[in-house]
């Protein structure tokens, strides 16, 4: 899903005119893994099931209105593809920031895993 299809998507949704913010997190393959070294590309692994309800969870925080997430997985992922699309639509600032935050933090570390493949 394209970014420019979240944007219309949360467009629509009947909150819309509630929202004083949208914050977007597209994450990309780096072409280096963070030790440094050449990434020929990137393999995501999701459990959706977690990942379900962690936004269903997050959207009952105050002042959310909306959160999609898009993740690119179970195929290997080259410098420059997008990974994941998260956005999160909200009230104001303070409360889409912070569910932005964590909703992020808890994706990478409770619901996917991942595998640099290197380059040789």
């Amino acid at each position: 899903m394209a970014l420019e299809d979240v944007i219309k998507k949360i467009k629509s949704h009947p909150d819309y005119t509630k929202c004083g913010m949208i914050l977007y997190h597209n994450g990309i393959v780096r072409e280096t893994s963070r030790a440094g070294e050449p990434v020929k590309g990137l393999l995501v692994h999701v459990d959706w099931t977690k990942v379900d309800k962690l936004i269903e969870e997050q959207k009952k925080r105050e002042g959310i209105f909306e959160i999609m997430v898009e993740i690119y997985d179970e195929k290997v992922l080259v410098p420059g593809d997008d990974v994941m699309v998260l956005a999160v639509a909200g009230d104001i600032r303070p409360n889409v920031k912070l569910v932005l935050s964590d909703t992020l933090e808890a994706i990478k570390t409770d619901c996917t895993s991942k595998e640099e493949v290197l380059q040789a």
